[in-house]
């Protein structure tokens, strides 16, 4: 199976069904949501490779949806096709300009979409660039879910690798434990903001070794949250 995920967004079962069969011809997993809200929601804790998104969608149109991806640093570089029956001109402007990376007409040829979309995750590397992440001596591999100082390999738990992996792949940013939360737990997973603080703690503790101190590149930012930051470090 190829690991690749594609979110399909479309709230006609006949066309989302036809969909998923072509794409798992082709060998890539999928995710299904039927409207806007389930969309955004397996976005953000599934984190697909691409989402095949219709125009005309119950509770928000597609084109909400794009807006919504394309102001929010963690998911702007999301691939997104536009799948739609509207043909004006203006139309396809209208979501090219809002940040869609596609858009094909319906109705289309399977093959013609799996050519797309294949085109397009090149285009965009499939998240590759962030498979082995470096600062300095730190390094993080996405792929085998290890992280290490120098060539000393650093015992965390998979919460502290997921934040690690946040904060790396979103460098210079301060995010409020709200948006950690979101981002690191998912959007539907409850519990208190105060937990991201025992994480961080137990992150920072981590990145303290015999090698070397790296907690200093998780800096606390007064009134916000946290940010991950080699500026100043001594890790920079």
């Amino acid at each position: 199976m190829n690991e690749r995920t594609v979110l399909i967004v479309e709230d006609e079962f006949a066309i989302r069904d036809m969909l998923r069969m072509a794409l798992e011809i082709a060998e890539y997993n999928c995710l299904e949501a039927d409207n806007i809200q389930d969309a955004y929601r397996m976005i953000v804790d599934d984190r697909p490779d691409l989402v095949l998104l219709d125009w005309m969608l119950p509770g928000g149109s597609g084109l909400e949806l794009l807006r919504r991806l394309k102001r929010n640093d963690s998911t702007r570089e999301l691939p997104v096709i536009m799948l739609t029956a509207k043909t004006a001109e203006d139309n396809v402007v209208q979501g090219l300009d809002v940040g869609a990376d596609d858009y094909i007409t319906k109705p289309f040829a399977p093959r013609e979409l799996i050519a797309r979309i294949k085109s397009l995750l090149r285009r965009a590397g499939g998240g590759e660039a962030y498979e082995r992440m470096q600062v300095s001596e730190l390094v993080l591999d996405a792929e085998s879910r290890r992280v290490f100082l120098g060539q000393s390999l650093v015992d965390m738990g998979p919460t502290e690798f997921k934040l690690l992996h946040f904060f790396m792949s979103h460098p210079e940013r301060a995010y409020t434990r709200g948006q950690l939360l979101d981002q690191v737990w998912g959007a539907n997973v409850y519990v208190e903001e105060r937990t991201v603080d025992v994480h961080i703690r137990r992150l920072r503790k981590a990145l303290q070794t015999e090698v070397a101190d790296y907690s200093n590149l998780i800096q606390t930012v007064r009134g916000t949250g946290y940010r991950f930051s080699s500026i100043g470090s001594s890790a920079s």
